[in-house]
């Protein structure tokens, strides 16, 4: 006979002590979980359609020598790419792409902060100046650009109209690449200071009142309380415009294709992706290499500002 091993009392009392494990996929989990399913997948499937498929496919259109409108295309693996880095083009785009960007972003952020210090203060006609500074933000671009080509006309704009008045000429806005580049500069800032105005305001106000009053009683002044209590304070605010402003600084189009069509100066690597699928190129291929290039700069700036800018940010 085979002998039966048994348990001692207190090895069986011990036994019995230990939690049970319970399974994972009961009844209510099951029930979250097609929850889950039925709330998310119809926008994962939305995003993987006309987000990451397009992507895709973009990514393969850049290793073909295709003509807009052809109906077949040739291979070339990463010509399109050493094409455009090789070319003259490159640096001027990249560098127009820089340049805007920097400026646009420094001077929307700026002007933001000290529109809503401004904004802050409890003064009668605060509501309305909110509105009035945020409303260019929702104005269409294509609007905007049209109201400004029309002030920066050399010849019959309203500021060529006011400086023959003062006895000067107007400087060539439009046919100048890099008063081009700098009209542009300006429109853009003027339209999007109001988001980092509202978005600040919003900052400012949520500061916890008690630390501004202990700053105070120290004797720290106006200036010093700003600089060394409410700037820190604000550095979640700040590092959430940073991308923010950056990305939509980096896929400006609107402004630029109503205020420059022939891109006199003012090819960022959006506008020229633009320019060669749909101008007088119908470069399909090298356009959507210019496409890649940009989304892989995004990337690369974003990973970036995740990983190093935002351990400088304080949320506490």
């Amino acid at each position: 006979m085979t002998p039966q091993l048994t348990q001692s009392r207190p090895a069986q009392q011990a036994a019995a002590s230990l939690p049970q494990r319970r399974s994972r996929w009961t009844g209510r989990t099951r029930r979250d979980f097609f929850v889950f399913l039925a709330l998310a997948l119809p926008n994962l499937i939305l995003i993987a359609v006309f987000t990451y498929w397009p992507l895709i496919n973009n990514v393969y259109y850049s290793t073909l020598d295709w003509t807009l409108g052809a109906t077949s295309a040739t291979v070339v693996g990463l010509d399109n790419y050493v094409a455009f880095f090789s070319s003259d083009d490159a640096g001027r785009v990249l560098g127009t792409t820089a340049v805007f960007t920097v400026v646009t972003v420094g001077g929307s952020m700026l002007l933001g902060l000290l529109v809503s210090l401004a904004l802050n203060s409890k003064v009668r006609g605060t509501t309305f100046a909110r509105s009035a500074v945020f409303a260019p933000y929702v104005l269409s671009g294509v609007g905007v650009g049209l109201v400004w080509l029309f002030i920066f006309d050399p010849g019959y704009g309203v500021l060529a109209w006011i400086l023959r008045g003062l006895g000067q000429q107007s400087p060539q806005w439009i046919n100048d690449p890099q008063l081009a580049l700098v009209m542009v500069i300006i429109v853009y800032v003027w339209k999007n200071l109001g988001y980092c105005a509202v978005v600040y305001l919003a900052g400012l106000q949520s500061l916890p009142k008690d630390v501004m009053e202990a700053a105070s009683l120290d004797g720290a002044n106006g200036f010093r309380r700003f600089l060394n209590v409410s700037l820190p304070l604000l550095s979640p605010t700040t590092f959430f415009l940073l991308i923010t402003t950056m990305l939509s600084s980096l896929q400006a189009f609107d402004l630029i294709r109503i205020m420059t069509p022939l891109g006199n100066g003012t090819s960022t690597l959006i506008y020229e992706a633009y320019l060669q699928a749909f101008g007088a190129y119908n470069r399909a291929g090298y356009s959507a290499t210019v496409s890649v290039i940009l989304f892989a700069i995004l990337l690369i700036i974003t990973v970036v500002q995740l990983r190093f800018v935002e351990r400088k940010v304080h949320y506490s």
